[in-house]
């Protein structure tokens, strides 16, 4: 290795001799290090002279060559194998960023910038990696400057190239955070708000104390006799029947409403600023909407021949703060009042009270 490092040093024949010597000491002639574009635009005695300073490294399969946080200290160019970088999430987890191919270089930001590593790196497969140790980079930097540029704009060119992928990456992640966000709050099958949200908007309502300064609705919503739709449509002509009537309900919804499906055939909606006439002037409208549409299911699961179905629905309301203080209790009210609905005949609204 001295000798290797006196190469760029020397003259005439002696550098001639340590060329050669170097070409049988150094993994110069490997295709990836060769390829490397941390090597763009040098020459070759620039490039042995960079070279001198490598050293191998071998890293085993799902050994990490660093950790996210770890003080940067050495640069890397992978020559044979597999790596991949993770980050942390905030739950803990780690996500996968990128995958490290043979020729490429990593690790060149933490030395540059003196930050901590911002990735984790693991070895996919057994791999081998050359690795410039950042005293020597900076070495090469200030004792041999037309080296140092030719290295720092062939690290700018890969940064630009990251930078662009990590853009997209960034892109699809928020495209799919989005989507995550929307499959947490939603229900997959009507695309109405879910359970989780409904009584998430319900607590946050009464904690923050907008109830009782303004009234506030819920309605409570079931199908009459989906069963019996189930047991002679089969299970998709049930989930035609539910997601035309999620149509309804959201067509009739106005700006600040939330419209949720429970469960099976049970829908609730939150009507924000609505007393109780307000509240069954609306529900009255489903009501009469839902039992109007005629929906085509099979004939029969499987078949292509449809039939018409009508939907006829049970409804219950309950306002806050007039029946109710606390979010439980509205709750508790306004399924009361779905039951009375049914007791009474079903198809039909009922205000608590």
């Amino acid at each position: 290795m001295e000798v290797r490092r006196e190469y760029y040093r020397s003259s005439g024949k002696d550098q001639c001799a340590v060329s050669k010597l170097n070409r049988i000491l150094s993994p110069i002639n490997d295709p990836s290090l060769l390829k490397s574009p941390l090597f763009a635009n040098m020459s070759e005695l620039e490039f042995f002279a960079v070279t001198a300073f490598l050293e191998r490294k071998h890293i085993a399969k799902d050994e990490a060559v660093f950790n996210e946080g770890d003080t940067g200290k050495e640069m890397f160019i992978l020559l044979s194998g597999k790596l991949a970088a993770f980050v942390s999430q905030s739950d803990g987890t780690k996500r996968w960023m990128f995958n490290i191919s043979p020729g490429d270089f990593f690790g060149e930001m933490s030395v540059i910038a003196n930050e901590p590593r911002s990735a984790t790196i693991v070895a996919r497969e057994e791999s081998d990696l050359m690795v410039l140790q950042g005293i020597d980079f900076y070495r090469i930097v200030f004792e041999h400057p037309m080296i140092g540029v030719k290295l720092l704009k062939a690290i700018g060119a890969v940064q630009n190239i990251w930078l662009d992928q990590t853009s997209k990456h960034l892109n699809d992640l928020m495209r799919w955070g989005e989507t995550a966000r929307r499959r947490a709050i939603t229900d997959e099958l009507t695309g109405l708000y879910n359970r989780r949200f409904l009584e998430e908007s319900l607590k946050d309502r009464f904690d923050h104390g907008s109830v009782g300064l303004r009234k506030m609705a819920l309605v409570m919503m079931d199908l009459d006799r989906v069963h019996e739709i189930n047991d002679r449509y089969g299970v998709q002509g049930g989930d035609t029947v539910i997601v035309s009537v999620a149509e309804t309900i959201r067509g009739l919804m106005r700006p600040g409403d939330i419209a949720a499906r429970l469960s099976g055939d049970e829908f609730a909606i939150l009507l924000p600023d609505t007393d109780g006439r307000d509240a069954k002037s609306i529900a009255e409208e489903i009501r009469k909407s839902v039992s109007d549409r005629v929906v085509p299911v099979p004939r029969k699961p499987g078949a292509a021949e449809k039939v018409g179905l009508q939907v006829r629905t049970s409804i219950g309301i309950a306002v806050a703060p007039t029946h109710a203080k606390n979010r439980e209790g509205l709750v508790v009210v306004a399924d009361d009042a779905l039951r009375r609905a049914k007791n009474l005949g079903r198809d039909r609204v009922e205000l608590a009270g």
